[in-house]
């Protein structure tokens, strides 16, 4: 019965998504070319939060916990586990003031109004999965740019979304790029849970009434030992997630 009630709400969800989408596209040309980068930021910001509203239509509700009192007069590095794309809205919005940017991969960097805008001239960067040099690049370029500007990069360890919730094993690579490129950067763990229910039956429906939670673990001091760091982020942002049920 849930199953088919989600196909008609899919249909009003992805309607009003589209709207955004299309509505927003003009926005941020708008701001950026003519008032700059504070004013296409606050856009994308409203963005999200239209694209996080639009998910209600699907019975889909938000807790977001960050009881730390994180400094934004200096960069930060929030690592995440991923579990769906329904992730990015939620970190955009609750994180505003933190200026989030993205690794995203290069086939969302056109054909998509406003995210592929966004992508392209918001300060997160693309990267060419085929690519390794590419790619390394591009998020030694991310952490220098968080290190200019004092802005936060958000980087998913595990390289591709758990389609179930069930965290897969961190890459270290983006993670230490990232630190050695920001060495100022405070690094954030970050636990997303129920986000892969939304994509249960695939693409089309899309799943109902999930509650999606965020939690921000204490921030960790970047003091040079990678291995130590790493391995204690892991755990941290494995903590907060909740067995698939």
């Amino acid at each position: 019965m849930q199953k088919i009630l989600a196909y008609p709400l899919t249909i009003i969800y992805f309607l009003f998504f589209g709207l955004a989408l299309a509505v927003f596209h003009p926005i941020q040309w708008i701001c950026f070319n003519l008032f700059g980068y504070k004013a296409h930021k606050a856009s994308v910001s409203l963005l999200n939060l239209c694209l996080l509203r639009c998910t209600h239509f699907l019975g889909t509700t938000y807790k977001f916990n960050n009881p730390y009192q994180i400094p934004t007069d200096r960069p930060l590095i929030i690592v995440s586990n991923h579990q769906s794309m329904n992730d990015i809205p939620p970190i955009i919005w609750f994180m505003r003031k933190f200026h989030p940017k993205f690794v995203s991969k290069i086939e969302l960097g056109k054909g998509i109004p406003s995210v592929s805008y966004n992508l392209r001239h918001g300060g997160s960067v693309l990267i060419d999965r085929k690519d390794s040099k590419q790619a390394l690049v591009q998020i030694a370029k991310l952490g220098k740019y968080i290190e200019k500007h004092n802005r936060s990069a958000v980087i998913f360890p595990e390289g591709t979304r758990s389609r179930t919730g069930e965290p897969k094993k961190f890459q270290p690579t983006g993670l230490k790029i990232l630190m050695k490129n920001a060495p100022s950067a405070l690094i954030v763990p970050l636990s997303i849970n129920n986000s892969w229910k939304m994509l249960r039956y695939g693409k089309f429906p899309y799943g109902i009434g999930n509650h999606l939670t965020f939690d921000v673990h204490e921030p960790i001091e970047n003091h040079g030992d990678f291995d130590a760091l790493f391995t204690l982020v892991e755990e941290r942002v494995k903590s907060g997630i909740h067995p698939p049920q």
